[in-house]
């Protein structure tokens, strides 16, 4: 149990907070789940220092080396301090342990000081990184439960007692994060839409790092992120190593021919609207990769989000000749069957794929499994080519 003082603290904290915090805007959870050249052993590559960002004190050495990660840079500086630069978003010095954080640094670095060994993992899909490094025994406390992992280590963490559930991301348990002495929250973007909730978080004086692979482009760029979080835990030969080897299965993937079939990949919203991903998105790539059409290529849209919300009438023009819709449930998993679809809306009757049958549902797990890219990419080729359902891990034929 939790003593007086340290409650008192946490309700006097957040009773400062709120007086300062604006009102939050909506939580859009149907809209984003919140969903390679020669490298040295550190996975880092030699760079011009005038690239890099001056840190006061230290001195440039090298940048990670990327292949199709777009979305952040690793810049590693002398006595092992490096700065992970998540682009569009926020830049974090990780200072290594025993050492202090350098004077004069900008006010927009968060600072991660190592060891990082009590984490709170609110993502989801930064999971079966970390344990592909071998790092989730860092992760203290978690935003799922049990029920709510995919990963196996971390669901058998939460039942051996060596992982605690500490509520969602917009609804953590701040008591237990500071009684914990939570060292990093780790958010997914959905943290965006609860600012009040990031504002307490940082404000009880722990950094709140937000996972933005689900923005990359290129599936590879979005497993690329292990390199990320290998820095992060100096794991980088484990991540570089698991990297190189998810980057040959799909090498091997993508002499698949083109069967020209196209495919609507979405979901249907609270609001009733037809969400689909950005033609620039991984989910996208991967459908081209696996011999297919996304139907919704030359969709125009500026926002910059991987999901898209459009209209049904939208959807209807551009899908209803579609050969394959594949609905993703591991945003909206109430989708069972062809009859749960159609109550959603009965304009889904009149869809080619429906009428011939060729509606399908993604697991739930699906967004979870950041290091197993290749076999969605395979499910999908299989569907293309009428291969067998049974050989598919992520995708289930609705009847």
């Amino acid at each position: 149990m939790y003593n007086r003082k340290l409650k008192y603290k946490i309700l006097s904290v957040f009773a400062a907070a709120v007086m300062t915090f604006t009102a939050i805007t909506p939580v859009w959870a149907e809209e984003e789940n919140a969903e390679t050249t020669e490298a040295s052993a550190d996975g880092s590559s030699d760079e011009s220092e005038s690239t890099a960002p001056e840190i006061p004190g230290l001195t440039y050495e090298s940048t990670m080396d990327l292949s199709f990660a777009e979305c952040f840079d690793v810049y590693y500086y002398n006595d092992g301090y490096k700065l992970l630069d998540v682009h569009d978003d926020a830049r974090y010095l990780v200072v290594p342990e025993g050492k202090e954080t350098p004077d004069g640094l900008d006010e927009d670095i968060r600072v991660l000081q190592q060891p990082l060994d009590t984490i709170y993992m609110a993502a989801t899909s930064p999971m079966a990184l970390f344990d592909a490094i071998g790092s989730v025994d860092s992760i203290k406390l978690s935003g799922l439960d049990a029920s709510g992992w995919y990963i196996q280590a971390a669901a058998d963490a939460i039942n051996n007692g060596d992982m605690t559930f500490a509520g969602k991301y917009d609804e953590p348990d701040y008591e237990l994060l500071v009684g914990d002495d939570c060292d990093l929250a780790i958010e997914s973007t959905m943290i965006l839409h609860a600012p009040k909730v990031q504002e307490m978080i940082e404000t009880l004086g722990i950094p709140v790092f937000i996972d933005r692979s689900s923005y990359e482009s290129q599936p590879l760029g979005r497993t690329e992120w292990i390199k990320l979080y290998g820095a992060m835990m100096n794991k980088e030969e484990e991540a570089n190593t698991f990297f190189d080897q998810q980057a040959q299965i799909i090498e091997k993937l993508k002499g698949f021919t083109n069967t020209e079939k196209t495919v609507a990949f979405f979901y249907i919203n609270t609001s009733g609207s037809p969400v689909v991903r950005s033609p620039k998105d991984y989910i996208s790539s991967m459908i081209e990769v696996a011999g297919g059409r996304n139907v919704f290529a030359d969709l125009q849209d500026d926002s910059g989000k991987t999901s898209v919300s459009i209209t049904m009438e939208e959807f209807y023009n551009t899908a209803v000749d579609a050969d394959y819709l594949i609905y993703n449930s591991s945003i909206d998993s109430s989708v069972k069957s062809i009859d749960d679809l159609l109550a959603k809306d009965s304009l889904m009757a009149d869809f080619k794929a429906v009428k011939e049958g060729n509606v399908w549902v993604t697991d739930d797990s699906m967004y979870q499994h950041t290091d197993t890219i290749g076999e969605l990419i395979n499910d999908l080729n299989l569907m293309f080519t009428d291969g067998n359902e049974e050989d598919m891990t992520f995708l289930h034929k609705l009847s």
